[in-house]
């Protein structure tokens, strides 16, 4: 089958068989929105969730790479449980980059020992949340937007600005610690279950061992490696929905459509205009995978190398990592639009809910443009210069 997982690797036996729980109920899930809290209790079951916690932590100390390439699995049927699911890694890794190495070892096992599920409210470019030093740490208020996972989580990754200083500061906190309220009001046109909408903080306490030591203007090249954790996460929920959307367009062609009038045949599938359309989309989404297994090595070399990480080792993955984020954007957006056209009328109604694939990488391409990507990549190639750290890059 195109695009499948190898099977004789568990933890791809069981994203796949996860998969097809999913796909079950996809397109009434999108429809609903709100939290997917039966598949998240799924994959607790499936231990998935401890991937990338060392062993010697209680986890099953694989690389970012297998975590990717179950993202895509998931997002083969549903964008927003590929997106949950790897954005749960890197806010569980916050503390290995921010904090010390004795916060990162009790969070890891606290966290497989929990079997936690964790949520993101740390969004870059909002200062909407505000901390008073107090004699055991902070106290908090304000809110996040885009608090991805924040609806169904057991801990969150949150950062707020020093009231006094204006100076960042990352924690790790549970999510039903007292004042914290997550709205749960996202309503974009994708990602319906992804719980992206606002968390307020009324009075929150955070304690001093919660803090993270992370300093932006002392980081070291390890410490920056957040952006491409997020940026290779969204570019494999666009991988996914364009092999899900090519995947389902075959079938749905193979089964249903009706050849046009004037194609001269009595098949659909035997149409050379069907042929040479889908021929190009799978070369073009092939491509898109070849990429982002490339990205994912680069990841995994960035991520092993650890505090020896150098700022020439950190560009070259960052290059690497965006140059496959534009085009799996790209690609997708072009296949998730264009099935359609192969698929006929009768494809495009609510009940087939196709549209899904196109809507939940539309929203995300949005959030993170190609046009600013290519210009990093561009200027690497006319300068050798390598991107700063950023939010983004």
């Amino acid at each position: 089958m195109p695009f499948e997982l190898d099977p004789s690797n568990p933890f791809f036996a069981s994203a796949a068989a996860l998969r097809q729980r999913f796909a079950e109920d996809a397109v009434a899930r999108d429809k609903a929105g709100g939290r997917p809290t039966a598949q998240l209790r799924l994959l607790k079951e499936s231990g998935l969730l401890t991937l990338l916690i060392p062993k010697a932590h209680g986890g099953q100390g694989e690389r970012w790479s297998t975590v990717l390439k179950i993202v895509r699995e998931f997002a083969k049927v549903d964008g927003s449980l590929g997106h949950l699911f790897g954005y749960h890694f890197s806010a569980l890794q916050a503390a290995h980059l921010r904090g010390t190495a004795e916060q990162a070892a009790d969070i890891y096992r606290r966290s497989a020992a929990g079997n936690w599920f964790w949520g993101n409210t740390a969004n870059s470019f909002s200062k909407s949340l505000f901390g008073q030093p107090v004699a055991d740490g902070y106290v908090l208020n304000g809110y996040r937007p885009f608090t991805s996972g924040s609806h169904i989580a057991d801990y969150l990754h949150v950062a707020w600005e020093d009231r006094d200083t204006n100076l960042r500061h990352f924690a790790a906190i549970p999510a039903d610690r007292a004042g914290i309220r997550v709205e749960d009001d996202w309503d974009g046109i994708g990602q319906r279950q992804t719980g992206s909408g606002r968390v307020n903080y009324t009075n929150v306490q955070v304690h001093h061992d919660e803090v993270f030591r992370f300093r932006v203007e002392t980081a070291e090249p390890y410490q920056t490696l957040t952006p491409f954790q997020q940026q290779s996460v969204l570019l494999n929920v666009f991988v996914g929905s364009a092999q899900g959307a090519l995947l389902a367009a075959r079938d749905y062609t193979v089964e249903t459509s009706r050849p046009w009038i004037d194609s001269g045949v009595e098949r659909h599938v035997d149409d050379p205009w069907i042929k040479r359309v889908y021929g190009d989309l799978y070369i073009k989404t092939q491509a898109a995978t070849q990429l982002a297994d490339d990205a994912a090595a680069a990841l995994d070399e960035a991520a092993a190398r650890g505090r020896d990480l150098t700022e020439a080792e950190r560009g070259r993955a960052a290059i690497r990592i965006a140059a496959a984020n534009v085009y799996a954007g790209t690609i997708a957006l072009e296949v998730t639009s264009q099935i359609f056209e192969v698929m006929g009328a009768r494809s495009a109604t609510n009940a087939n809910g196709f549209d899904r694939f196109w809507r939940n990488v539309r929203i995300h391409t949005l959030h993170n443009p190609a046009e600013y990507k290519t210009r990093t990549v561009g200027t690497w190639f006319l300068t050798g210069d390598y991107p700063t750290p950023g939010a983004f890059r």
